[in-house]
């Protein structure tokens, strides 16, 4: 068989499922003192077309990341990584240490942009864009507040922030 990966096309698939193996995609922490990779993680969860594929019926699928290049921030702590364009609608909040999931926050389309983070009166927040290509759903930007000492709701509760209100309250 002939195919080169270099852009031309998507990569052949067997009864619907890609012919290499799996991790389609990964975060990998690389300590940049020794060049040793720190941890390796799939970037997010199966596709669903993989994971729901009658070929694989009856069988235990890990994480294989999506097809996707990830989209990823780096705080002191934490890693926000979007799966990307095409890839499933969630925000996976990692530990940057251990590469653990600390939370995966459901949003309203792929993320397609590398999130920012800002602060404003000492509460910090995340923005990116998503959207789906479509009609029915153009990009949007969604901004999302972390919580901060003394705010409650945890190290896991991201709150939307109201676009009319703005990112200050007012």
């Amino acid at each position: 068989m002939d195919w080169d990966g270099g852009g031309g096309g998507p990569p052949p698939r067997v009864r619907g499922l890609p012919i290499f193996k799996p991790p389609y995609s990964r975060v990998t922490a690389i300590n940049l003192n020794t060049g040793d990779h720190a941890w390796m993680v799939p970037n997010g969860d199966t596709p669903p077309e993989i994971k729901n594929n009658p070929a694989l019926s009856g069988m235990t699928i890990p994480k294989t990341g999506a097809q996707t290049r990830p989209e990823v921030l780096a705080t002191k702590t934490l890693l926000f990584v979007g799966e990307g364009s095409g890839g499933q609608p969630v925000l996976h909040v990692l530990d940057k240490a251990t590469g653990a999931t600390i939370a995966d926050v459901a949003v309203p389309g792929s993320i397609g942009s590398v999130p920012m983070s800002y602060a404003i009166g000492g509460r910090q927040f995340i923005a990116f864009w998503v959207g789906d290509r479509t009609p029915s759903h153009p990009a949007e930007l969604i901004t999302l507040a972390l919580p901060g000492p003394g705010r409650g709701g945890g190290t896991r509760t991201m709150v939307p922030v109201d676009a009319r209100r703005g990112a200050g309250g007012q």
